[in-house]
């Protein structure tokens, strides 16, 4: 499998972490980075791993943060380690569940219909992804935590954004799977991830 389709995967999910982090803290998050995510959502049938994201520029920002966690001497953010860690898990546990996933492709066709008339970034749609999450994959395994302020935390919207991003996250880990990524190449192939992200941003 290609590296460079493992990484990008990678990115996406440390990409999520880091909009997932915004949105604990700040309660926002701008419309044209939660789309590029959202998006991600309803290519349930690409004819390529890169028509997920649209390009890799859209994943900048998760090529960088890839190189920062893995680098040498770079300082980590454990945070951001959880949440790659627990969307790698669930979507394992995911995976493990036919009837999950096939009921998960059937609840994102319906989000695609309705797009017809709403955008990826209207409420609505975005609690409808959040539901997904919560119903379909969030009782799959571990649950995962969110750290940030507690009053952000307990609006309704800024819970809908959290969830939707992380289903997002879920999408990129899935790919992640199917590209042949392992836990194990975080420590044998850091520095191939490493050099495979710089040459992507």
């Amino acid at each position: 499998m290609s590296m460079q389709n493992q990484v990008m995967a990678l990115a996406a999910m440390c990409q999520v972490a880091k909009y997932v982090q915004k949105v604990a803290q700040y309660g926002q998050l701008n419309d044209h980075d939660l789309d590029i995510m959202l998006l991600s959502l309803i290519q349930t049938d690409p004819d390529s791993p890169e028509e997920i994201y649209g390009s890799h520029g859209n994943l900048r920002d998760g090529y960088r943060l890839v190189v920062q966690q893995l680098e040498s001497g770079s300082e980590k953010d454990i945070e951001m380690v959880k949440y790659v860690g627990g969307l790698i898990q669930l979507e394992r546990a995911l995976n493990a569940k036919p009837q999950n996933m096939a009921l998960l492709g059937s609840r994102l066709d319906d989000i695609k219909r309705r797009l017809n008339h709403f955008d990826i970034h209207d409420e609505t749609i975005i609690a409808s992804f959040a539901d997904i999450y919560a119903e379909v994959v969030s009782p799959l395994g571990q649950r995962i935590q969110v750290f940030g302020k507690p009053t952000l935390l307990s609006h309704k919207p800024v819970q809908n954004k959290i969830r939707a991003l992380l289903l997002a996250g879920i999408r990129a880990a899935v790919l992640w799977r199917q590209m042949g990524g392992k836990r194990r190449h975080f420590f044998l192939a850091k520095g191939k991830i490493v050099t495979t992200a710089k040459s992507m941003y």
